[in-house]
Order: structure tokens, then C-alpha cells, then sequence
């Protein structure tokens, strides 16, 4: 039985090669310069400082180019130029932002009433954020979409790879095994699609994001999880005199979140934690706001407040989204 899912997976890990191959219009790899007049050793830079698409390219501005060692301005407007060629960064119509919107694949929760009032499920292009109390089932969500995104597209799945950064020391392996066989798959095979890493400085958190366009350029992720992506900022910067600072370095991390998965077709899944509201008041029941501020408010796309409810029940609210109703809940099984 173990080798029949195995050979299934390595099937739909084939199916999934060759979607990619087909579209071609999701990212051009950043060798296609070359063909444009750009030396290759000058590609090979743009490779060491993790840039492996034109369209990654095409995210960062002309200062930070130019500080890649070995990059002159004359070099990079040269490059700019190339790559305005090769990717349309003028305006489209309506009708072409909602045909590129067809790429989207949503990704299943495992739970049917989440999918229904997420719309189908984690969206791929976008950030959805889950904030709420410890044991309010973000990681354990965090853990069920490293098996459903692996699932193929008619079954609600991304038919790809996951890649997970734990900055909590959260992760466990050995909670994919049920979830694995729960969904009919092999939990060999599962994890061997899961790339884990573990941060310990807000720097090693960045330094990590920048070193998955390698690995995304070359294999089929749909997913990236960061669990959880504001906890080091509050053990590595402290007090209010730090504040600007975090804030500054958080906008850069949420940026670099935004451009792998919208350079990737990936769906970025974050958890984050609360904290006390003082102003809240006491007639607000539950006076607790999401941490990170107006920074990581706008970065994220969806956001998602979890909370305990009756038992083994969790209640999930939409709090902000732009395409889905606000102040809906849902309670659903957490999934264990």
C-alpha cells in the first residue's frame, strides 16, 4: 500500500513539472538576459544575491541593484532595460488582471467549513495571516497545509512543495504522519516535500526567505509558512527607543514575503501573536489586538483571528480581506 502511494505522489510531482513547464508566462528565468545583450558572470551575480527571475528582478530598486558587488549603474541600467523587454511592467486591462487572476490555486484547510468561508481555501499571491491566543490551532493549521498543499488541483490541492520557517521551535514531524494518512498519502513521501528551516535572529529569518528563489526557480513550491513571523522582532529589539527600527526591518521582511508570492504563484501562510490592548476597554469581552502594527496590518492580504471555542472546537473570524465578508465566523474541529 505504502509503495502504491509513493509511485502516486511521484506521478503527481510529474504532472506538476510539466504545468510548470506550460506556463512559462508565471516567472522567466533570469538566464533569458542573456540573450538580451547582458554578460552571464553579471546573471551570475544577480543568481548570488538570490535573484533568479526577471520578474524578481523587476522587485527591487535600482540603489539596492547597484550595491551588488560587482554592478555598476551603467551595468544595471543596461540590465533594467533588458528586462523591461522581456516583462510587461506597463499597465494591462481589467480583462487581462482577471485572466492572470486564473492562476490562483486555493489550497484546502481540511476542514470544510474554513474552505467555505476562506472561499475555496488559502489563495496562492497573496499573504493570509492567522493571529490569535497560543492553542488556538494556527500551527496545527500550519501543519494540516504542509500535507493539503501536496494534494493534486482536483482535489483541492497545490500539487506542490512546502517550505517552512520556524521561528518558535513549533514543528513537528511527526504530526504529518496522521495528518498524511488522514488525507490517503504516503508521510514518507510527504515530508520529503517539506524544506524546514529553523530561525533564531530576525536576520537568519530574512537570510532564509532570500535563499528560497533558488530553490522556487527550480522545483514546484505552493506554499511558504513562517511560524511565527513577529516573534523574533519582539525577543531582538527592545523598548521604544528600538520601535522605529523593528517596524523598518519588519516592512522589509513582509516586503520580501509579498514578492516571493506573487515572483512565485506561492501561497504565504504566517502566524502571529497577540498582544494586550490597554485601550480596549472594559467593555470590549476579549481586549486583544494582533502584534506588529499598521506595518504588518497592511502587508498581509487576508487576516485571520483564531480563538477557542467549546472543547476541541476553534472559531475562525475574517477580519480583514479584500474579497471576502468581514466580521463572519465559522467554528470548525481542530484537527487533531
Amino acid at each position: 500500500m505504502l509503495a502504491f502511494k509513493s509511485e502516486e505522489q511521484s506521478q503527481l510531482q510529474l504532472v506538476e513539472r510539466e504545468e510548470i513547464e506550460d506556463e512559462e508566462d508565471l516567472f522567466e528565468a533570469i538566464d533569458k538576459l542573456t540573450t538580451h545583450g547582458i554578460n552571464a558572470g553579471d546573471v551570475k551575480k544577480l543568481q548570488d544575491a538570490g535573484i533568479y527571475t526577471c520578474n524578481g528582478l523587476m522587485m527591487h530598486t535600482k540603489k539596492s541593484l547597484t550595491g551588488i558587488k560587482g554592478l555598476s549603474e551603467a551595468k544595471v541600467d543596461k540590465i533594467c532595460e533588458a528586462v523591461e523587454k522581456i516583462v510587461n511592467v506597463g499597465y494591462i486591462t481589467g480583462s487581462d488582471a482577471l485572466l492572470k487572476r486564473k492562476a490562483v490555486i486555493r489550497i484546502t484547510t481540511g476542514s470544510q467549513a474554513l474552505d467555505e468561508l476562506l472561499g475555496g481555501g488559502i489563495e496562492t499571491l497573496s499573504i493570509t495571516e492567522a493571529f490569535g491566543e497560543f492553542r488556538s490551532g494556527k500551527t496545527q493549521l500550519a501543519h494540516t497545509l504542509c500535507v493539503s498543499t501536496q494534494l493534486p488541483t482536483n482535489m483541492k490541492g497545490g500539487n506542490g512543495k512546502v517550505a517552512y520557517i520556524d521561528t518558535e521551535g513549533t514543528f513537528r514531524p511527526d504530526r504529518i504522519v496522521p495528518i498524511a494518512e488522514r488525507f490517503g498519502m504516503d508521510p514518507g513521501a510527504v515530508l520529503d516535500n517539506i524544506i524546514y528551516a529553523r530561525a533564531y535572529t530576525y536576520e537568519h529569518q530574512y537570510n532564509l526567505l532570500l535563499g528560497l528563489a533558488a530553490k522556487m526557480a527550480e522545483e514546484p513550491f505552493r506554499l511558504l509558512i513562517v511560524d511565527s513571523v513577529i516573534a523574533l522582532f519582539r525577543v531582538d529589539f527592545t523598548g521604544r527607543g528600538e520601535l522605529a527600527e523593528r517596524q523598518q526591518k519588519l516592512a522589509q521582511m513582509l516586503s520580501r514575503l509579498i514578492k516571493i508570492a506573487e515572483e512565485f504563484n506561492v501561497a504565504v501562510y504566517m502566524t502571529n501573536q497577540v498582544i494586550a490592548d490597554p485601550g480596549g476597554g472594559v467593555f470590549i469581552s476579549d481586549p486583544k489586538k494582533p502584534a506588529g502594527g499598521h506595518v504588518l496590518a497592511h502587508a498581509a492580504t487576508i487576516r485571520l483571528m483564531f480563538r477557542k471555542g467549546k472543547g476541541e472546537q476553534r472559531v475562525c473570524k475574517v477580519f480583514d480581506a479584500p474579497n471576502l465578508p468581514e466580521a463572519e465566523a465559522i467554528s470548525f474541529p481542530i484537527l487533531y
